[in-house]
């Protein structure tokens, strides 16, 4: 609130005094909205399980309904608030009930000129070949019904045949594809079964980020490098 003096209403600044001190205005305290105020200042409008699936989805990479069995039925009962809080943050939530998973992304925002959040990871070579080959054994376990398993020994032996196409010695491409291996699992994209160490499943989150025409093309791309001969020393 602004305050100006005025000369003409300055007499009665006692009078003023007095009424105050005669009649102490009482501090009436804000309404609370039952169990959805949760600290003091709360103004939030979502429910307590809907903005731990929020800030689930800010985390990242992704809920999924296996995984997080308690926060995806939160994500569908406040979808239209979730979606709405993320607006607010120039992000858009992607989500797929049949897969089960659900991640936010930039949005396209055009000529706008809006804050990054989400925290990117640059792709190497192998990081990219090794995506292609988890989002085709994701399709093939879709085919038939199943979840994605993929093991260590299955990786290494689908990524081998691009080796010639990196200047490297073997133990060199090895520990390179050892790093994107790892990658996807920091980022979640590859999760470890519980009681075996070396066969993991692969997010259905993959199923969204890669399309059906995405790995068609990509297949295409890297079919060609495997025909291309190595180049001779």
């Amino acid at each position: 609130m602004s305050w100006h003096e005025d000369p003409i209403d300055a007499p009665h600044a006692d009078l003023a005094e007095d009424a105050y001190q005669a009649e102490p205005v009482a501090t009436v305290a804000q309404p609370r909205r039952g169990n959805d105020v949760y600290y003091m200042g709360d103004t939030g409008r979502l429910p307590l399980d809907a903005r731990r699936a929020l800030c689930q989805l800010l985390i990242g990479p992704s809920i999924d309904q296996l995984r997080h069995a308690k926060l995806w039925p939160a994500l569908i009962r406040s979808e239209a608030g979730i979606r709405s809080a993320l607006s607010d943050l120039f992000l858009e939530l992607v989500l797929d009930r049949d897969s089960g998973v659900a991640f936010t992304r930039q949005a396209d925002t055009e000529d706008v000129d809006a804050p990054v959040l989400l925290r990117t990871s640059p792709l190497t070579f192998i990081d990219s070949v090794l995506l292609l080959y988890l989002r085709q054994q994701l399709g093939e376990a879709d085919a038939r019904g199943n979840r994605a398993v993929v093991a260590d020994a299955e990786m290494a032996e689908a990524l081998a045949i691009y080796e010639k196409n990196l200047s490297t010695d073997r133990a060199g491409f090895n520990r390179r594809v050892a790093s994107a291996v790892q990658k996807m699992k920091d980022n979640h994209i590859l999760t470890r079964l519980g009681g075996q160490e070396d066969r993991h499943e692969v997010s259905p989150a993959l199923k969204l980020l890669f399309s059906a025409e995405d790995v068609s093309q990509l297949s295409a791309v890297y079919r060609q490098l495997r025909e291309t001969p190595a180049a001779e020393a």
